[in-house]
Protein backbone atom coordinates (compact mmCIF):
# COMPACT_ATOMS: atom_id res chain seq x y z
CA UNK A 1 0.00 0.00 0.00
CA UNK A 2 1.05 3.72 -1.23
CA UNK A 3 1.41 6.35 2.24
CA UNK A 4 2.16 8.85 -0.78
CA UNK A 5 0.32 12.05 -0.03
CA UNK A 6 -0.70 14.10 -2.99
CA UNK A 7 -1.00 18.16 -3.12
CA UNK A 8 -3.96 19.68 -1.52
CA UNK A 9 -5.66 22.07 -4.22
CA UNK A 10 -8.09 24.00 -1.69
CA UNK A 11 -9.21 26.16 -4.73
CA UNK A 12 -10.42 23.33 -6.73
CA UNK A 13 -11.94 21.08 -4.08
CA UNK A 14 -13.78 24.30 -3.27
CA UNK A 15 -15.45 24.64 -6.29
CA UNK A 16 -17.23 21.55 -6.03
CA UNK A 17 -18.77 21.66 -2.79
CA UNK A 18 -22.38 20.73 -3.32
CA UNK A 19 -25.01 23.20 -1.87
CA UNK A 20 -26.97 20.52 0.07
CA UNK A 21 -23.33 20.12 2.42
CA UNK A 22 -22.90 23.87 2.60
CA UNK A 23 -26.50 23.84 3.88
CA UNK A 24 -26.07 20.85 6.32
CA UNK A 25 -22.84 22.44 7.39
CA UNK A 26 -23.97 25.65 8.41
CA UNK A 27 -26.91 24.44 9.98
CA UNK A 28 -24.97 21.96 12.28
CA UNK A 29 -21.95 24.60 12.89
CA UNK A 30 -24.69 27.62 13.84
CA UNK A 31 -26.25 25.07 16.53
CA UNK A 32 -22.77 24.29 18.12
CA UNK A 33 -22.32 27.90 18.11
CA UNK A 34 -24.91 28.51 19.71
CA UNK A 35 -24.62 26.26 22.42
CA UNK A 36 -21.31 27.20 23.35
CA UNK A 37 -22.04 30.54 24.09
CA UNK A 38 -24.88 29.55 25.91
CA UNK A 39 -22.86 26.84 28.17
CA UNK A 40 -19.85 30.04 28.59
CA UNK A 41 -22.68 32.40 29.65
CA UNK A 42 -23.60 29.87 32.12
CA UNK A 43 -20.38 29.74 33.74
CA UNK A 44 -19.70 33.81 33.33
CA UNK A 45 -17.13 35.85 31.09
CA UNK A 46 -15.07 36.36 33.55
CA UNK A 47 -14.25 32.93 34.76
CA UNK A 48 -14.03 31.27 31.23
CA UNK A 49 -11.22 34.02 30.36
CA UNK A 50 -9.59 32.89 33.55
CA UNK A 51 -9.96 28.82 32.58
CA UNK A 52 -8.93 29.61 28.86
CA UNK A 53 -5.85 31.47 30.26
CA UNK A 54 -4.88 28.76 32.70
CA UNK A 55 -5.66 26.50 30.10
CA UNK A 56 -2.85 28.13 27.64
CA UNK A 57 -0.22 28.55 30.33
CA UNK A 58 -0.33 25.14 31.10
CA UNK A 59 -0.40 23.55 27.90
CA UNK A 60 2.54 25.75 26.79
CA UNK A 61 4.17 24.55 30.07
CA UNK A 62 4.36 21.46 29.20
CA UNK A 63 5.42 21.76 25.79
CA UNK A 64 8.24 23.79 26.93
CA UNK A 65 9.31 20.96 29.04
CA UNK A 66 7.80 17.88 27.14
CA UNK A 67 10.77 15.62 27.88
CA UNK A 68 10.30 15.78 31.33
CA UNK A 69 6.52 14.81 31.11
CA UNK A 70 7.20 12.30 28.48
CA UNK A 71 9.53 10.44 30.83
CA UNK A 72 7.60 10.71 33.69
CA UNK A 73 4.29 9.13 31.73
CA UNK A 74 6.52 6.17 30.87
CA UNK A 75 7.98 5.70 34.14
CA UNK A 76 3.81 6.26 35.15
CA UNK A 77 2.83 3.47 32.60
CA UNK A 78 4.93 1.06 32.74
CA UNK A 79 4.70 0.80 36.66
CA UNK A 80 0.88 0.35 36.46
CA UNK A 81 1.44 -2.47 34.24
CA UNK A 82 1.25 -0.98 31.05
CA UNK A 83 3.84 -0.89 27.69
CA UNK A 84 5.24 2.22 26.26
CA UNK A 85 6.58 2.34 22.38
CA UNK A 86 7.83 5.15 21.09
CA UNK A 87 6.83 5.99 16.86
CA UNK A 88 9.02 8.37 15.14
CA UNK A 89 6.76 8.77 12.19
CA UNK A 90 3.38 7.14 10.65
CA UNK A 91 5.13 4.02 9.63
CA UNK A 92 6.60 3.12 12.89
CA UNK A 93 3.50 3.89 14.76
CA UNK A 94 1.44 1.50 11.94
CA UNK A 95 4.04 -1.22 12.20
CA UNK A 96 4.14 -0.75 16.36
CA UNK A 97 0.32 -1.45 15.99
CA UNK A 98 0.73 -4.42 13.61
CA UNK A 99 3.13 -6.16 15.78
CA UNK A 100 1.04 -6.48 18.66
CA UNK A 101 -2.09 -7.66 16.69
CA UNK A 102 0.21 -10.33 14.76
CA UNK A 103 1.50 -11.18 18.32
CA UNK A 104 -2.42 -11.84 19.77
CA UNK A 105 -3.90 -13.20 16.35
CA UNK A 106 -6.12 -10.49 16.29
CA UNK A 107 -8.54 -10.39 13.05
CA UNK A 108 -11.79 -8.01 14.37
CA UNK A 109 -10.26 -4.14 16.03
CA UNK A 110 -12.79 -1.65 16.88
CA UNK A 111 -12.07 1.63 17.14
CA UNK A 112 -12.82 4.73 19.43
CA UNK A 113 -12.79 8.28 17.24
CA UNK A 114 -9.27 9.00 16.72
CA UNK A 115 -8.13 11.79 14.45
CA UNK A 116 -4.30 10.52 14.63
CA UNK A 117 -5.39 7.36 13.29
CA UNK A 118 -6.65 8.82 10.57
CA UNK A 119 -3.19 11.05 10.32
CA UNK A 120 -1.50 7.96 10.15
CA UNK A 121 -3.95 6.06 7.64
CA UNK A 122 -4.00 3.40 10.44
CA UNK A 123 -7.60 1.62 9.49
CA UNK A 124 -5.79 1.07 5.78
CA UNK A 125 -2.58 -0.47 6.92
CA UNK A 126 -5.13 -2.95 9.08
CA UNK A 127 -6.85 -3.95 6.32
CA UNK A 128 -3.83 -4.57 4.03
CA UNK A 129 -2.89 -6.43 7.03
CA UNK A 130 -6.06 -9.08 6.65
CA UNK A 131 -7.59 -7.52 9.73
CA UNK A 132 -10.98 -5.75 10.22
CA UNK A 133 -10.99 -2.61 11.71
CA UNK A 134 -14.57 -1.09 12.44
CA UNK A 135 -15.41 2.41 13.12
CA UNK A 136 -17.99 2.54 16.63
CA UNK A 137 -18.30 6.41 16.96
CA UNK A 138 -21.83 6.55 15.14
CA UNK A 139 -20.22 9.58 12.81
CA UNK A 140 -16.97 7.86 12.31
CA UNK A 141 -18.98 4.60 11.60
CA UNK A 142 -21.13 6.50 8.55
CA UNK A 143 -18.47 7.64 7.07
CA UNK A 144 -16.15 4.63 7.21
CA UNK A 145 -19.60 2.97 5.41
CA UNK A 146 -19.58 6.27 2.93
CA UNK A 147 -16.11 5.45 2.28
CA UNK A 148 -14.75 9.06 2.99
CA UNK A 149 -13.04 11.12 5.44
CA UNK A 150 -14.18 13.04 8.57
CA UNK A 151 -15.50 17.00 7.45
CA UNK A 152 -15.18 18.04 11.17
CA UNK A 153 -12.83 17.40 14.62
CA UNK A 154 -15.73 16.42 16.76
CA UNK A 155 -18.52 15.66 14.20
CA UNK A 156 -17.06 13.13 11.26
CA UNK A 157 -20.60 13.59 9.27
CA UNK A 158 -21.57 17.08 10.27
CA UNK A 159 -21.91 17.48 6.60
CA UNK A 160 -24.75 15.16 6.28
CA UNK A 161 -27.96 15.23 6.84
CA UNK A 162 -30.63 12.57 8.41
CA UNK A 163 -31.99 12.09 5.36
CA UNK A 164 -28.44 11.07 3.96
CA UNK A 165 -27.93 8.91 6.68
CA UNK A 166 -31.20 6.94 5.92
CA UNK A 167 -30.17 6.35 2.05
CA UNK A 168 -26.24 5.61 3.38
CA UNK A 169 -27.72 2.74 5.58
CA UNK A 170 -30.49 1.85 3.34
CA UNK A 171 -27.74 1.00 0.54
CA UNK A 172 -24.79 -0.42 2.86
CA UNK A 173 -26.88 -2.73 4.88
CA UNK A 174 -29.74 -3.46 3.02
CA UNK A 175 -32.51 -2.16 6.05
CA UNK A 176 -35.79 -0.04 5.88
CA UNK A 177 -34.00 2.99 7.13
CA UNK A 178 -36.57 6.11 7.97
CA UNK A 179 -35.06 9.13 8.25
CA UNK A 180 -35.19 9.37 11.81
CA UNK A 181 -32.80 10.03 14.25
CA UNK A 182 -33.48 7.46 16.97
CA UNK A 183 -34.32 4.80 14.45
CA UNK A 184 -31.21 5.46 12.53
CA UNK A 185 -29.36 5.24 15.64
CA UNK A 186 -31.13 2.05 17.08
CA UNK A 187 -29.80 0.19 13.75
CA UNK A 188 -25.85 1.32 14.04
CA UNK A 189 -25.91 0.10 17.65
CA UNK A 190 -27.33 -2.80 16.37
CA UNK A 191 -24.71 -3.47 14.27
CA UNK A 192 -21.92 -2.71 16.68
CA UNK A 193 -23.05 -4.69 19.75
CA UNK A 194 -21.82 -8.02 18.22
CA UNK A 195 -18.66 -6.41 17.21
CA UNK A 196 -17.51 -5.32 20.66
CA UNK A 197 -17.99 -8.71 22.22
CA UNK A 198 -16.19 -10.05 18.65
CA UNK A 199 -13.14 -8.26 18.19
CA UNK A 200 -9.76 -8.97 20.15
CA UNK A 201 -8.08 -5.75 20.24
CA UNK A 202 -9.44 -2.44 21.19
CA UNK A 203 -7.74 0.93 19.12
CA UNK A 204 -8.19 4.11 20.38
CA UNK A 205 -6.30 7.98 20.47
CA UNK A 206 -6.34 10.19 23.44
CA UNK A 207 -8.06 13.47 24.41
CA UNK A 208 -5.01 13.74 27.37
CA UNK A 209 -2.19 11.98 29.10
CA UNK A 210 -1.53 12.79 32.53
CA UNK A 211 1.73 12.54 33.26
CA UNK A 212 1.69 12.23 37.35
CA UNK A 213 0.25 8.63 37.12
CA UNK A 214 -0.03 7.81 33.34
CA UNK A 215 -3.69 8.11 32.59
CA UNK A 216 -4.80 8.10 29.46
CA UNK A 217 -8.27 10.39 29.61
CA UNK A 218 -10.72 9.74 26.93
CA UNK A 219 -13.97 12.51 26.49
CA UNK A 220 -16.67 10.73 24.79
CA UNK A 221 -20.39 11.06 24.58
CA UNK A 222 -21.22 8.12 23.61
CA UNK A 223 -20.58 4.78 25.46
CA UNK A 224 -18.49 2.94 22.29
CA UNK A 225 -15.25 4.18 23.95
CA UNK A 226 -15.68 2.34 27.49
CA UNK A 227 -16.64 -0.98 25.53
CA UNK A 228 -13.74 -0.93 22.93
CA UNK A 229 -11.03 0.05 25.89
CA UNK A 230 -12.78 -2.43 27.73
CA UNK A 231 -13.90 -5.61 26.05
CA UNK A 232 -11.60 -6.56 24.38
CA UNK A 233 -8.42 -8.33 25.99
CA UNK A 234 -5.75 -5.69 24.24
CA UNK A 235 -6.07 -2.41 24.16
CA UNK A 236 -3.94 -0.30 21.74
CA UNK A 237 -3.96 3.86 22.67
CA UNK A 238 -2.15 6.25 19.93
CA UNK A 239 -1.53 9.58 21.16
CA UNK A 240 0.10 12.32 19.63
CA UNK A 241 2.84 13.37 22.33
CA UNK A 242 1.90 16.58 22.32
CA UNK A 243 -1.38 15.47 24.46
CA UNK A 244 0.26 15.25 27.45
CA UNK A 245 -0.44 17.18 30.14
CA UNK A 246 1.17 17.58 33.88
CA UNK A 247 -1.39 16.69 36.65
CA UNK A 248 -5.05 16.21 37.25
CA UNK A 249 -5.24 20.05 38.50
CA UNK A 250 -4.54 20.47 34.88
CA UNK A 251 -6.98 17.89 33.74
CA UNK A 252 -9.97 19.59 35.60
CA UNK A 253 -9.47 23.14 34.18
CA UNK A 254 -9.30 21.28 30.40
CA UNK A 255 -12.63 19.23 31.48
CA UNK A 256 -14.08 22.80 31.89
CA UNK A 257 -13.59 24.00 28.64
CA UNK A 258 -13.41 21.05 26.28
CA UNK A 259 -17.06 19.92 26.60
CA UNK A 260 -18.41 23.52 26.68
CA UNK A 261 -16.60 24.61 23.39
CA UNK A 262 -17.55 21.29 21.62
CA UNK A 263 -21.31 20.35 22.33
CA UNK A 264 -21.92 23.16 24.62
CA UNK A 265 -22.34 20.85 27.48
CA UNK A 266 -21.08 21.18 31.13
CA UNK A 267 -19.56 17.85 31.03
CA UNK A 268 -19.77 15.22 28.24
CA UNK A 269 -21.76 11.65 28.75
CA UNK A 270 -18.57 9.75 29.54
CA UNK A 271 -14.75 10.76 30.61
CA UNK A 272 -13.11 7.83 30.75
CA UNK A 273 -9.33 7.65 32.89
CA UNK A 274 -7.38 4.69 32.10
CA UNK A 275 -4.06 3.69 34.01
CA UNK A 276 -2.70 0.84 33.03
CA UNK A 277 -4.12 -2.60 33.09
CA UNK A 278 -7.02 -3.46 35.86
CA UNK A 279 -9.65 -6.05 36.85
CA UNK A 280 -12.69 -6.54 34.81
CA UNK A 281 -10.15 -4.59 31.95
CA UNK A 282 -7.96 -5.83 28.91
CA UNK A 283 -5.05 -8.19 30.19
CA UNK A 284 -2.54 -5.66 27.90
CA UNK A 285 -2.97 -2.19 27.71
CA UNK A 286 0.17 -0.27 25.32
CA UNK A 287 -0.11 3.20 25.08
CA UNK A 288 2.07 4.72 21.52
CA UNK A 289 3.54 8.10 21.44
CA UNK A 290 3.62 9.29 18.13
CA UNK A 291 5.86 12.21 17.16
CA UNK A 292 5.51 12.57 13.31
CA UNK A 293 6.37 16.07 12.67
CA UNK A 294 5.28 17.23 16.04
CA UNK A 295 8.89 18.13 17.87
CA UNK A 296 9.47 20.19 14.41
CA UNK A 297 6.81 21.97 15.11
CA UNK A 298 7.69 22.55 18.72
CA UNK A 299 11.25 23.93 17.25
CA UNK A 300 9.27 26.65 15.37
CA UNK A 301 9.18 29.40 18.02
CA UNK A 302 5.94 31.50 16.37
CA UNK A 303 4.27 28.33 15.36
CA UNK A 304 4.35 25.93 18.06
CA UNK A 305 1.36 26.97 19.62
CA UNK A 306 -0.35 25.35 17.05
CA UNK A 307 0.01 22.26 19.41
CA UNK A 308 -2.01 23.50 22.31
CA UNK A 309 -4.93 22.32 20.61
CA UNK A 310 -7.54 20.04 22.25
CA UNK A 311 -9.94 19.42 19.22
CA UNK A 312 -12.82 20.75 20.52
CA UNK A 313 -13.82 21.72 16.84
CA UNK A 314 -15.15 25.37 18.17
CA UNK A 315 -12.55 27.07 15.77
CA UNK A 316 -14.40 25.00 12.41
CA UNK A 317 -17.56 26.13 13.75
CA UNK A 318 -17.37 30.24 13.71
CA UNK A 319 -15.07 30.06 10.39
CA UNK A 320 -16.90 31.76 7.44
CA UNK A 321 -14.59 29.75 5.13
CA UNK A 322 -14.94 26.84 6.78
CA UNK A 323 -19.03 27.28 6.61
CA UNK A 324 -18.44 28.08 2.57
CA UNK A 325 -16.89 25.02 1.62
CA UNK A 326 -16.99 22.37 4.17
CA UNK A 327 -14.45 19.97 5.94
CA UNK A 328 -13.44 18.01 3.09
CA UNK A 329 -12.19 21.19 0.42
CA UNK A 330 -8.79 21.02 3.26
CA UNK A 331 -7.86 18.22 1.81
CA UNK A 332 -6.43 15.83 4.51
CA UNK A 333 -7.36 14.74 7.92
CA UNK A 334 -7.65 18.25 9.80
CA UNK A 335 -10.03 20.73 8.78
CA UNK A 336 -11.20 24.22 9.38
CA UNK A 337 -8.60 27.08 11.07
CA UNK A 338 -6.67 24.62 13.17
CA UNK A 339 -6.27 22.31 9.71
CA UNK A 340 -5.13 25.02 7.97
CA UNK A 341 -1.96 25.70 10.58
CA UNK A 342 -1.69 22.24 11.73
CA UNK A 343 -1.54 20.09 7.91
CA UNK A 344 0.95 22.27 6.57
CA UNK A 345 3.56 21.92 9.50
CA UNK A 346 2.83 17.77 9.49
CA UNK A 347 3.13 17.24 5.49
CA UNK A 348 4.89 20.36 4.37
CA UNK A 349 3.99 23.33 2.77
CA UNK A 350 4.90 21.77 -0.58
CA UNK A 351 1.95 19.68 -0.44
CA UNK A 352 -0.50 21.96 1.74
CA UNK A 353 0.79 25.67 0.02
CA UNK A 354 -3.00 26.31 -0.58
CA UNK A 355 -3.94 26.44 3.28
CA UNK A 356 -2.66 28.81 4.80
CA UNK A 357 -4.00 31.47 2.55
CA UNK A 358 -7.40 29.67 3.26
CA UNK A 359 -8.51 32.19 5.58
CA UNK A 360 -10.60 35.92 6.02
CA UNK A 361 -7.85 36.48 9.05
CA UNK A 362 -11.19 37.61 10.50
CA UNK A 363 -9.81 36.16 14.01
CA UNK A 364 -13.06 34.80 15.23
CA UNK A 365 -11.32 31.12 15.09
CA UNK A 366 -8.90 33.21 17.92
CA UNK A 367 -11.48 34.27 19.75
CA UNK A 368 -13.17 31.20 20.13
CA UNK A 369 -10.35 28.83 21.07
CA UNK A 370 -10.86 27.49 24.36
CA UNK A 371 -6.52 27.29 24.94
CA UNK A 372 -5.68 31.17 22.95
CA UNK A 373 -4.17 29.65 19.52
CA UNK A 374 -3.08 32.94 17.51
CA UNK A 375 -4.47 31.12 14.53
CA UNK A 376 -4.35 34.31 12.60
CA UNK A 377 -0.83 35.27 13.61
CA UNK A 378 0.51 31.67 12.56
CA UNK A 379 -1.26 31.64 9.54
CA UNK A 380 0.44 35.03 8.60
CA UNK A 381 3.57 33.45 9.96
CA UNK A 382 3.00 30.14 7.70
CA UNK A 383 2.24 32.37 4.19
CA UNK A 384 5.36 33.96 4.97
CA UNK A 385 7.44 30.42 4.85
CA UNK A 386 5.05 29.56 1.99
CA UNK A 387 6.07 32.88 -0.03
CA UNK A 388 10.04 32.71 1.19
CA UNK A 389 10.53 29.38 0.70
CA UNK A 390 10.39 26.63 3.52
CA UNK A 391 12.83 24.74 5.47
CA UNK A 392 10.27 21.87 5.05
CA UNK A 393 9.88 21.18 2.13
CA UNK A 394 8.37 24.06 0.21
CA UNK A 395 10.40 25.62 -2.84
CA UNK A 396 10.16 29.14 -2.75
CA UNK A 397 7.27 31.21 -4.57
CA UNK A 398 7.46 32.23 -8.16
CA UNK A 399 9.70 35.28 -8.46
CA UNK A 400 6.53 37.15 -10.20
CA UNK A 401 4.66 36.55 -6.40
CA UNK A 402 7.69 37.25 -4.60
CA UNK A 403 8.17 40.96 -6.76
CA UNK A 404 3.93 41.28 -6.52
CA UNK A 405 4.24 40.61 -2.56
CA UNK A 406 7.13 43.15 -1.98
CA UNK A 407 5.53 45.36 -3.54
CA UNK A 408 2.21 45.60 -1.75
CA UNK A 409 4.47 45.99 0.88
CA UNK A 410 6.56 48.60 0.01
CA UNK A 411 3.29 51.19 -1.67
CA UNK A 412 1.68 50.09 2.20
CA UNK A 413 4.21 51.29 3.87
CA UNK A 414 4.73 54.50 2.32
CA UNK A 415 1.83 56.49 2.58
CA UNK A 416 2.14 58.88 -0.99
CA UNK A 417 2.73 55.69 -2.89
CA UNK A 418 -0.25 54.11 -1.40
CA UNK A 419 -2.48 57.21 -2.30
CA UNK A 420 -1.19 57.50 -5.49
CA UNK A 421 -2.42 54.12 -5.85
CA UNK A 422 -5.69 54.73 -4.48
CA UNK A 423 -6.08 57.04 -7.35
CA UNK A 424 -4.64 55.33 -9.73
CA UNK A 425 -7.42 52.20 -9.06
CA UNK A 426 -10.01 54.40 -8.61
CA UNK A 427 -9.67 55.76 -12.10
CA UNK A 428 -8.45 52.66 -13.83
CA UNK A 429 -12.14 50.68 -12.52
CA UNK A 430 -14.48 52.63 -14.70
CA UNK A 431 -14.20 50.83 -17.72
CA UNK A 432 -15.12 47.69 -15.45
CA UNK A 433 -17.45 49.09 -13.06
CA UNK A 434 -21.29 48.03 -12.60
CA UNK A 435 -23.03 49.95 -10.43
CA UNK A 436 -21.02 50.00 -6.81
CA UNK A 437 -19.56 46.59 -8.05
CA UNK A 438 -16.79 44.86 -10.30
CA UNK A 439 -18.03 41.45 -11.35
CA UNK A 440 -15.29 40.83 -13.60
CA UNK A 441 -11.31 41.79 -13.02
CA UNK A 442 -8.88 40.97 -15.35
CA UNK A 443 -6.05 37.87 -14.32
CA UNK A 444 -4.69 37.23 -11.92
CA UNK A 445 -7.45 39.20 -9.76
CA UNK A 446 -10.21 37.29 -11.45
CA UNK A 447 -9.64 34.74 -9.39
CA UNK A 448 -11.70 36.21 -6.55
CA UNK A 449 -14.19 37.74 -9.05
CA UNK A 450 -14.81 34.18 -10.13
CA UNK A 451 -16.69 33.75 -7.45
CA UNK A 452 -17.86 36.63 -6.08
CA UNK A 453 -18.06 40.41 -7.13
CA UNK A 454 -15.40 43.21 -5.62
CA UNK A 455 -16.89 45.90 -4.39
CA UNK A 456 -16.25 48.97 -6.39
CA UNK A 457 -13.18 51.55 -4.62
CA UNK A 458 -14.91 54.65 -3.53
CA UNK A 459 -13.35 57.69 -1.51
CA UNK A 460 -11.01 56.81 1.27
CA UNK A 461 -11.60 57.35 4.64
CA UNK A 462 -8.83 59.69 4.81
CA UNK A 463 -10.97 61.45 1.90
CA UNK A 464 -14.05 61.30 4.06
CA UNK A 465 -12.18 63.09 7.31
CA UNK A 466 -10.42 65.77 5.41
CA UNK A 467 -13.97 66.79 3.28
CA UNK A 468 -15.65 67.52 6.85
CA UNK A 469 -13.24 70.23 7.41
CA UNK A 470 -14.13 74.10 6.76
CA UNK A 471 -13.07 73.68 2.80
CA UNK A 472 -11.93 70.96 3.13
CA UNK A 473 -14.01 68.99 -0.30
CA UNK A 474 -12.42 71.58 -2.06
CA UNK A 475 -8.89 71.00 -0.74
CA UNK A 476 -9.67 66.81 -1.61
CA UNK A 477 -10.38 67.72 -4.85
CA UNK A 478 -7.05 69.38 -5.42
CA UNK A 479 -5.50 66.72 -3.83
CA UNK A 480 -6.73 64.23 -5.54
CA UNK A 481 -6.09 65.62 -9.15
CA UNK A 482 -2.17 66.26 -7.99
CA UNK A 483 -1.98 62.72 -7.44
CA UNK A 484 -3.43 61.34 -10.36
CA UNK A 485 -0.99 63.74 -12.17
CA UNK A 486 1.85 62.90 -10.36
CA UNK A 487 0.60 58.81 -11.11
CA UNK A 488 0.32 59.62 -14.89
CA UNK A 489 3.56 61.02 -14.74
CA UNK A 490 5.50 58.12 -12.49
CA UNK A 491 4.03 55.80 -15.41
CA UNK A 492 4.93 57.88 -18.42
CA UNK A 493 8.42 58.32 -16.72
CA UNK A 494 8.67 54.45 -16.26
CA UNK A 495 7.48 53.97 -19.90
CA UNK A 496 10.05 56.37 -21.35
CA UNK A 497 13.02 54.21 -18.56
CA UNK A 498 12.10 51.28 -19.98
CA UNK A 499 12.02 52.31 -23.82
CA UNK A 500 15.40 54.12 -23.68
CA UNK A 501 17.21 50.92 -21.76
CA UNK A 502 15.80 48.40 -24.55
CA UNK A 503 16.86 50.69 -27.42
CA UNK A 504 20.43 51.08 -25.73
CA UNK A 505 20.54 47.39 -25.65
Amino acid sequence: MSHTLTPIDFRRNSQHVAPPLRAATQKNTRTAVLKRAEAVEQLGDALWQQLRQAAHDARLHTLLHLDEYLLQLEAQVTQAGGYVHWANDAAEARRIVLEIARQHAVQRVVKVKSMLSEEIELNEALRDAGIAALETDLGEYLVQLDGSRPSHPTAPALHMTKEDIAALLRAKLGVDAPPDPQVLTEIARTRLREEFLAAEMGLSGGNFLVAETGTLVLVTNEGNGRMCTSLPPVHVAVVGIEKTIPNWDTLAVLLNLLPRSTTGQQITSYVTCITGTRAGGPREFHLVLLDNGRTRILRDERARETLLCIRCGACANICPVYNTVGGHAYGWVYTGPIGAILSPQLIGTTLARDLPFASSLCGACADICPVKIPIPEILLHLRHRVVEGDAFAAPAAPPILRAGAQGVGLALGMPLLYEIGTQLLRRAQFPLKRGAWLPTLPPPLNRWTMTRPLPAFGATIRDWMRARTPGGAVRVRARNLALALAAVGAIVLGLVFAFNRRRGK
